[in-house]
């Protein structure tokens, strides 16, 4: 079962989730079972929010949406979940490229390669440069002196979340440090995200009748 993240990781997560919540907010009624609320008791759920705490402020940076909000939220549910080299699911713990399998096939139903190598080159997915990404892309790091060697989730606000290696467990890390500079090796988006928020911008623009 996921732990309860750490305190450093809870605002960060709110921040990111929480503009998930205005997103669906703006979109649904004020109904007790839409969207917005059923994040928010997410949050709750998982130590990230208090249940006394104001709904979270229309001035947070919208960051996700559709595909994309089901893969962030999807990811974050793991945070505390430990490493185990070859592992594929919360019971057995995760390696980099199990986790992101285990995310997109279960959020958006995308089945990855198993190899974070493999997974870069994966039909589903194309590139994207690093100052287009978005919550919900797969970032790709060397980190053992090969290129696409490791992987994890970018979850936004230069925020990534992944499974770095024996000993540790899902977390979420600061792309812009120099550890994680220095060996970012590219990006990916899964297609069915792309055309999600391509469709959902294709709505919102659309002239009344």
């Amino acid at each position: 079962m996921p732990l309860r993240p750490p305190t450093s990781l809870r605002s960060l997560a709110i921040a990111v989730i929480a503009s998930m919540a205005v997103a669906c907010a703006q979109a649904q009624t004020t109904d007790p079972a839409a969207g917005g609320d059923a994040i928010l008791l997410l949050l709750q759920d998982r130590g990230l929010l208090q249940k006394d705490a104001p709904s979270p402020g229309a001035t947070m940076v919208r960051q996700v949406r559709d595909k994309a909000s089901e893969l962030v939220l999807a990811a974050v549910n793991f945070l505390g979940v430990p490493y185990r080299r070859g592992g594929n699911s919360a019971d057995e713990g995760f390696d980099c490229s199990g986790f992101t399998r285990h995310i997109f096939e279960h959020s958006i139903g995308l089945v990855l390669p198993r190899r974070a190598d493999e997974q870069a080159r994966a039909a589903g997915v194309r590139a994207v440069r690093r100052e287009e990404l978005k919550p919900g892309d797969l970032v790709f790091f060397n980190t053992l002196k090969s290129t696409f060697s490791h992987v994890g989730i970018y979850i936004g606000e230069g925020k990534f979340i992944h499974a770095p290696r024996p000993g540790s467990e899902v977390r979420i890390e600061d792309m812009r440090m120099a550890y994680w500079q220095r060996r970012f090796t590219g990006a990916r988006r899964a297609e069915t995200a792309d055309k999600s928020a391509s469709a959902a911008d294709a709505v919102a623009s659309a002239p009344a009748r």
